[in-house]
């Protein structure tokens, strides 16, 4: 585990302001890392943080949620039911570049003299601005100020904003604003993304060696441009339009030139001291999967001259007012510690970037500020990023789970290949057909129904929107729970049970296995909740009701079926050792000794053949610990503990998914240093790139965890069926965390104190009446006034962290010692190290 014990950043380059990321300078050697920090998105739109003037860079990245290109399948071995089409998202025309010239110098920062530099990532105004001072080759100093922005309020809308200004001297002064097509097309100076060769890493998308965008139009007209392509063999379309203006008292003039991948306009500006050139690029980007680039032209123009027609200053006040929305309902407020509260903010900001304006499409593992796992969506967005929306933004929720239900033909198809009932549905997807090709540790994680299911009933939970249900959104609840019943199987001895075969849980260093506890867990809840969806919705809506039974033909008999699984479902139990078995062999092999792996060998993905990975006990993710917390009510305080205290020490946290769950079990189970210390890691994931891969784009599954880590680790928040309840575990040291929660149309701040918890409702109804339970005690929060409840303390301190002899040296149900080791021909490490390793 990569932990940040202590404040991970360089304060003097990047100063803790609570609503911004500040850069104080600019950086070459982390490029990547701060394209990402500084990207700007809307769910939809991304730009990544590239500076305006192009040239060098980690990767020069526009990317569209969704839009992407199809290519085939390779498989060394072929088998039948296996992914047969790759998907991965395309770069997009880039819009964002404008190269200046000084007396026909250019401005390349990486080499230029920058008399000083700022670049900020507004929170509040939800724009990244740049203030530069250059001085020329030849003594000039020039002030470059920028503002860059994509809306929140149009998500096909972008705005660059900039201003060249000459300081002591007259110049002449080049702009020329360019759209590059930067998949396909090359510049005069450099495009793509930097690689290592021969480097191996899963966690980055495929590269193309064909042509993906195909031409379609190019059309110019004064300053505004249109560039329209489809793609080789998705044949999904997009057009990117730019609008220029400039402001400005110099004489200027004003050329400009279109082609198949690039188009230019540029101004010659006769500049004097002091008199500043203004340049605003309105930019417009238009997907769709059988609309042809032509049309999209027109959509284009239609946004553009949207965008025109508001003005400038407007739309940036749009943005900031979406954002004061935002902050009201999400904002996480930590008094006291100030690194935290902005890196806090940036993260919950990135959940904005990557969320607000899907409209019905999904969301990808890196959002859209980075090409990271081709685009794809995974469980993430369900089990991290889906609690957030459903009790802050109900109606993103709302969205996100209309995308998995507008799928649900592609699922049952895929179910009917591996042969099952029901739905199946894809474990990365971007068009909803399935696109691992490593099935072990892809298709075999049927846990992704579950957690799908999961999402819908907590949102429904969250929400009160039974509406939703039966408009037809319990068809996915039905057709996961006919997946389970089918692919499960019974065995009688003294009772019946019910298990589950040959799949893979979230740890992807144990694949397909026998009754993992994780997804039989989770099945379990799906079974009983689809049961009682159906039961609900014939009792309170007969007329869905009916047309549930005429679209599906659900039967009473189906309905008796799931729910009698569900409670025989089988729970692995190991009495000698006392912990739930992650699998029905986990406990039987040997324990890989994490304690004395070096850091070097981190992650192990990147080291070890999977093979050598799934001999061992060793996890690249929380997996019964994720069961833990998220059917907490399943298992008792004991077992949490024990459980804990067995697989921690067994964790690697390869995955930035693990270190929040972490997190949040530590806490309730009172290693509150630990929690504290899993928090910052995952806190600082991407902020202080702890994972060396923050270049792909913001982790944002993560994110969402780190919202979880402090509503539901310290604040202590869980809603099971519906129930929400509180048992609070502020970190030493913290004077108060304050949150919103979004309960069945009532927004609750929630204050949380070493002494108390206070509840207000913000928003909501005259006569609003939210139920809670904190510590088991009922709490009724009304409109009326806020309601205090007194805190005895937060709960069990254990001070230090489960270590490797918690576990090494225990003995097995059949009697035989747990050892632990690490595979390796050679260790650097002396005689008594090996002897301690090799026990």
């Amino acid at each position: 585990m990569r932990f940040a014990d202590t404040d991970p950043l360089n304060r003097t380059r990047f100063p803790a302001d609570p609503w911004a990321l500040v850069e104080g300078e600019f950086g070459v050697d982390d490029m990547g890392r701060t394209e990402t920090l500084f990207a700007v998105g809307n769910g939809y739109l991304g730009l990544r943080g590239n500076v305006e003037e192009g040239r060098d860079g980690h990767m020069h990245g526009t990317f569209v949620n969704g839009f992407h290109e199809t290519w085939p399948i390779r498989h060394a071995e072929e088998a039948f039911g296996f992914a047969r089409v790759g998907q991965t998202i395309v770069n997009a025309p880039d819009a964002k570049i404008i190269r200046l010239y000084v007396d026909d110098e250019p401005l390349v920062i990486t080499e230029a003299e920058i008399m000083s530099y700022e670049r900020r990532l507004d929170f509040r105004l939800g724009a990244l601005s740049r203030r530069i001072e250059w001085r020329t080759p030849s003594g000039k100093r020039v002030l470059i100020t920028s503002r860059r922005m994509t809306s929140f309020t149009d998500r096909h809308l972008g705005v660059i904003d900039y201003e060249v200004e000459l300081l002591d001297a007259d110049a002449a002064v080049t702009i020329s604003s360019q759209i590059l097509n930067r998949q396909d097309g090359r510049d005069e100076y450099r495009s793509g993304v930097t690689e290592v060769p021969g480097a191996f890493d899963p966690r980055k998308a495929e590269m193309f060696t064909e042509r993906v965008l195909q031409p379609r139009v190019q059309r110019r007209d004064g300053g505004r441009y249109m560039l329209g392509y489809q793609c080789t063999n998705s044949k999904m379309a997009i057009s990117v339009g730019a609008l220029h203006s400039i402001e400005t008292e110099n004489e200027f003039t004003e050329t400009g030139s279109i082609g198949d991948d690039l188009a230019k306009h540029i101004y010659r500006v006769r500049a004097q001291k002091g008199v500043p050139i203004r340049i605003t690029k309105l930019i417009s980007y238009h997907t769709a999967r059988k609309v042809p680039a032509r049309e999209l032209v027109d959509r284009c123009d239609r946004t553009l001259d949207r965008g025109a027609e508001v003005g400038l200053s407007e739309l940036f006040e749009q943005q900031r007012s979406w954002l004061a929305d935002f902050w009201a309902r999400s904002d996480v407020e930590i008094d006291g510690q100030p690194e935290l509260q902005q890196a806090t903010r940036w993260n919950l900001f990135q959940l904005a970037q990557a969320t607000a304006r899907t409209d019905g499409g999904g969301v990808a593992a890196k959002g859209v500020s980075g090409s990271g796992y081709g685009g794809h969506y995974f469980w993430d967005s369900e089990i991290y990023v889906m609690p957030f929306l459903s009790y802050t933004a109900p109606i993103v929720a709302r969205n996100v789970l209309r995308f998995r239900q507008r799928m649900l033909d592609a699922a049952r198809d895929r179910a009917s290949e591996l042969n099952q009932r029901g739905a199946l549905f894809p474990w990365r997807t971007i068009n909803g057909l399935e696109s691992s090709a490593y099935y072990a540790a892809g298709t075999a994680q049927y846990h992704i129904d579950a957690d799908i299911a999961f999402a819908l009933c907590q949102y429904v939970a969250a929400t009160g929107d039974e509406d939703f249900l039966a408009r037809g959104a319990i068809d996915i609840l039905v057709e996961t729970a006919r997946m389970w019943e089918d692919l499960g199987f019974w065995r009688t001895n003294a009772d019946d049970v019910f298990h589950i075969h040959g799949v893979t849980g979230p740890d992807e260093y144990t694949t397909v296995v026998n009754d993992n506890l994780f997804t039989n867990v989770m099945a379990r809840a799906n079974l009983a909740a689809a049961a009682s969806a159906v039961d609900n919705l014939q009792v309170n809506d007969p007329e869905s009701h009916k047309k549930l039974i005429e679209r599906l033909g659900v039967t009473p008999a189906e309905v008796a079926s799931w729910r009698r699984a569900a409670a025989h479902m089988h729970i692995p139990f190991d009495a000698k050792l006392g912990v739930h078995p992650q699998d029905g062999a986990f406990l039987e092999k040997e324990l890989w000794d994490l304690e004395h792996t070096p850091d070097t060998s981190l992650p192990l993905l990147l080291h070890y053949h999977p093979l050598v990975i799934y001999r061992f006990q060793v996890l690249k993710q929380a997996d019964v610990v994720l069961a833990l917390f998220l059917q907490g009510d399943k298992f008792t305080t004991e077992e949490k503990l024990a459980d804990f205290e067995y697989y921690d020490p067994l964790t690697t946290g390869d995955s930035t998914l693990s270190a929040v769950v972490q997190s949040i079990i530590a806490a309730e189970v009172g290693y509150h240093e630990l929690a504290l210390r899993y928090f910052r890691s995952a806190l600082f994931v991407d902020l202080a790139d702890l994972h060396h891969n923050a270049a792909d784009g913001v982790h944002v599954a993560s994110t969402g965890g780190v919202w979880a880590g402090l509503v539901s680790g310290f604040g202590g928040f869980r809603d099971h069926n519906g129930r929400f309840t509180f048992d609070p575990r502020l970190p030493d040291g913290w004077d108060r965390l304050s949150f919103r929660l979004t309960l069945r149309g009532s927004r609750i701040r929630v204050d949380l104190t070493a002494d108390a918890i206070r509840f207000e409702i913000e928003v909501g109804e005259a006569d609003a009446a939210v139920p809670l339970q904190v510590r088991g005690e009922p709490v009724l929060v009304t409109a009326v006034a806020p309601v205090t409840v007194p805190l005895d303390g937060h709960g069990a301190r254990r001070v230090g962290a489960p270590t490797m002899q918690n576990v090494r040296g225990a003995r097995r149900a059949d009697g035989t010692l747990l050892t632990a080791s690490i595979p390796t021909l050679s260790l650097d490490v002396d005689e008594a190290e090996a002897a301690a390793v090799f026990d």
